[in-house]
């Protein structure tokens, strides 16, 4: 077989995007009550005169995130020896692991397998992108990164709908709740990686047959002589060759105007990600003036940051052809000024030792804590990202097509980054602080981000106007 229909690779788009939802159940939702169910354990195991357990969420996070930013540096050499679909199946076992720690957690055990899930969720992405890419065209990326987007989010609806119900009225997270909940998170995770195999292999492809594509990667890469030589080589090539090849392209790439530049933009999102995922709820949970059900308010932030992702993906899958006729920043401003907003609520909401405070906090915010607004902040967190995260995806396939496993590498790369340093500093520096940073990160996000989109729709005029021209 050449290629796959349409029909076929849209198929594989969905099926990407459940498989993905499955494994991201398990993470997601240890994601928002790994700092409250440790925090319990770690008060639990002093408590009763047993070994103490010295771990920490954040400090989890942070070695995880770190091992995944320099991970991708190695991950398209990965992807490129044995291809997009092995890799996410291999990567998201590591997340299996990683998840069945939890039902009997040791501080080894904790901090061994946040190194390992670095490195498999490194490949795992990068492959995830890949095959994306593979799987989409110019015209169809917006759309199915959309699609792709609001299916993978729905897992933060599976697990947190759980908590909020198990753990209605429990004040400290004991055996008895943590053990099931990751039992099945586990399960579901694995099951996730079985619906992997069956993504169907697409040939392995270096152009686009797209004249108008190949200009704008051109444009954008200019003088990137020996990049282009190396895209332009078709003759068979080692494993290693291509290992070579692809770690070479990734060092190139990162070098050109455009990526350093979106880089500031993937750097925000691992910030943000940082917070509504992890320093959010963990913050709610914390807030003691909530009353005694704080601990399941935070499965119900996660739902409804759930549902705001799923409903900003859906938006922008479905009307991907209209948004991206008037351009991507528009939607990334969008979200860029509608998360200062809900920064805004959320500092006078919370109080200001929320994130640290690891017993809890009786102290409030500028306002009376409000479980309504914290519910609806979290909504639009998870919108938010959207915002982000489906535009830095259009913008990263439909520029850099045959360079997607670099250039997805890059975003990961640079997001994780920032996730890592999040999570290290998310330890120390009260709410007020973390907010501060993520205005400021915004802001520098949002310009550069309509930076390079604008030369983007620049270039392809002068390419649909001047077709004979030269790039």
């Amino acid at each position: 077989m050449d290629s796959l229909s349409p029909k076929q690779k849209f198929v594989n788009v969905l099926l990407l995007g459940f498989s993905f939802m499955l494994v991201f159940t398990g993470f997601t939702t240890c994601g928002m009550v790994k700092e409250t169910v440790l925090d319990s354990y770690t008060n639990q195991t002093s408590g009763d005169g047993s070994s103490a357990f010295k771990g920490d969420g954040y400090t989890s996070l942070a070695i995880m995130y770190t091992v995944f930013a320099f991970a991708n540096w190695l991950a398209p050499s990965v992807v490129s020896i044995i291809g997009p679909k092995l890799s996410m199946a291999i990567g998201a076992a590591t997340y299996v692991l990683y998840l069945a720690s939890f039902i009997k957690p040791l501080t080894g055990t904790l901090y061994a397998g946040s190194v390992l899930i670095g490195f498999g969720g490194a490949i795992l992405w990068t492959g995830q992108g890949n095959f994306l890419t593979i799987n989409s065209t110019k015209e169809t990326m917006a759309r199915n990164s959309g699609l792709f987007w609001a299916i993978l989010q729905s897992s933060f609806l599976i697990g947190n709908l759980y908590v909020f119900f198990a753990w209605k009225g429990v004040e400290t997270i004991t055996d008895k709740q943590r053990i099931p909940l990751f039992i099945g998170l586990t399960a579901v995770s694995a099951i996730g990686i079985f619906c992997m195999l069956f993504l169907t292999n697409t040939p392995k492809t270096q152009t686009t047959g797209n004249d108008e594509d190949d200009k704008i990667i051109d444009a954008t890469a200019q003088t990137e002589n020996d990049d282009a030589a190396l895209l332009d080589s078709h003759a068979p090539q080692s494993k290693a060759q291509e290992a070579y090849k692809a770690l070479v392209e990734s060092f190139q790439l990162f070098k050109t105007r455009d990526m350093a530049l979106l880089s500031v933009t993937f750097f925000y999102t691992g910030l943000e990600l940082t917070f509504f995922s992890g320093v959010y709820s963990t913050s709610v949970g914390a807030t003691k003036q909530f009353g005694s059900d704080s601990d399941k308010l935070v499965g119900l932030v996660g739902i409804m940051i759930g549902i705001g992702e799923i409903v900003g993906g859906l938006i922008f899958g479905i009307f991907g052809k209209k948004t991206i006729k008037y351009g991507r920043d528009p939607i990334v401003l969008f979200g860029g000024f509608a998360h200062i907003l809900v920064f805004f609520l959320i500092f006078l909401n919370l109080p200001a030792d929320a994130p640290i405070s690891s017993a809890g906090t009786m102290d409030t915010g500028y306002i009376t804590p409000n479980s309504t607004l914290a519910i609806f902040c979290g909504f639009i967190l998870g919108f938010c990202d959207a915002c982000f995260i489906t535009q830095c995806y259009s913008i990263i396939g439909g520029t850099y097509p045959d360079q997607s496993a670099a250039a997805f590498a890059l975003f990961m790369f640079s997001q994780c980054l920032a996730a890592a340093i999040g999570f290290f500093y998310s330890s120390y520096l009260t709410l007020p602080y973390q907010l501060l940073i993520l205005v400021v990160f915004d802001f520098a996000g949002m310009i550069t981000f309509v930076v390079v989109e604008r030369g983007l729709q620049y270039r392809d005029r002068v390419a649909n106007s001047y077709p004979d021209i030269p790039s």
